[in-house]
């Protein structure tokens, strides 16, 4: 038995007081509706209606029913109201999980417009350096840096890229010298970033050659975050990577100086990935779109200012 489709077809009949009158509002026949009721009464082992050959009308029982049904189905089709709305306009919490340092420079400040655009969404960030499982963690949209994404039942869609520069502050460069080539970082103390996205021993240079491939040494220190490698940099420790968000403020002030400046380390792909494109939630839908939208510009904006920090340079690579 549908409870709840015997519940409508008996508010329907109880209002009109007509079995015939009942099932018109939900293209059901009269023997239908009379089944219906009869199944109805059956399961409560109580009578709903008096019937007689010209009218239908409430029992005591049927009254007091009626009156809860009224209820029910109203928190129902109020339930069903705000489902579908969920589909059609951007509303309620989005749960973001971004990568920290690129979360800190480009997500944020989309986040920031985003949410003048959609008013009535708003938006639960949680940074980490690892990916997240989504449904176990309660995730809607999750964005990360990877050379590639690994097969798995999410949809993703490519942002755009982010490469990484090699750094160092002045007084390493100083002190120990400059490195003019690819094979000049053997003789330097190179700082070592491991993530679960990156190979931390080793360096992908990308040159006007073509990619080559560094293998480090022992290295005094690794880290394991952007913000500890540009704090480990500037305290003269040795030459290791960023990536251009947070290489450029550090260069703009001199605190850092890029090294090798032809050439750009391992190119890191940027996804958006969420759950599932059936039925999705207008808070999702309307972020992802506005993040294919927004983001490579922002990506190009930075890379931009990259090459003109560093246009006039012409260390050689080989």
């Amino acid at each position: 038995m549908d409870k709840l489709q015997c519940m409508r077809l008996f508010s329907y009949v109880a209002e009109h007081g007509s079995f015939t009158s009942g099932g018109q509002h939900m293209s059901a026949t009269t023997p239908q509706v009379s089944r219906a009721i009869a199944t109805l009464e059956s399961h409560l082992r109580t009578r709903l209606l008096n019937r007689s050959t010209r009218r239908v009308t409430l029992t005591e029982a049927g009254q007091r029913y009626f009156q809860h049904c009224l209820r029910i189905l109203a928190d129902v089709d109020q339930a069903e109201a705000e489902a579908r709305s969920k589909l059609e306009r951007a509303s309620g919490t989005l749960k973001v999980h971004a990568m920290s340092c690129f979360g800190q420079h480009y997500v944020v400040p989309a986040i920031a417009k985003y949410l003048r655009q959609e008013p009535a969404v708003s938006v639960d960030l949680k940074f980490s350096q690892t990916v997240p499982d989504l449904l176990s963690e309660g995730f809607d949209v999750s964005i990360v840096l990877a050379p590639e994404l690994p097969p798995s039942e999410f949809v993703c869609h490519r942002l755009g890229s982010v490469h990484e520069v090699a750094c160092a502050s002045p007084e390493y460069l100083e002190e120990y010298g400059y490195p003019h080539t690819l094979s000049d970082l053997r003789q330097h103390t190179c700082i070592r970033l491991s993530t679960p996205v990156t190979k931390s021993n080793v360096w992908r240079i990308n040159g006007s050659a073509g990619s080559t491939e560094i293998e480090l040494g022992s290295s005094v220190l690794s880290v394991n975050t952007a913000e500890a490698m540009e704090a480990a940099l500037s305290a003269g420790v040795g030459i290791g990577v960023l990536p251009t968000a947070s290489a450029l403020p550090v260069l703009r002030s001199g605190k850092l100086v890029r090294v090798l400046a032809s050439a750009t380390l391992q190119d890191l792909n940027l996804y958006v990935l969420y759950p599932s494109r059936k039925y999705l939630d207008a808070k999702i839908r309307t972020w992802v779109e506005f993040l294919r939208e927004e983001m490579p510009a922002m990506l190009a904006r930075d890379d931009a200012l990259l090459d003109e920090l560093t246009m006039c340079d012409t260390t050689a690579v080989d």
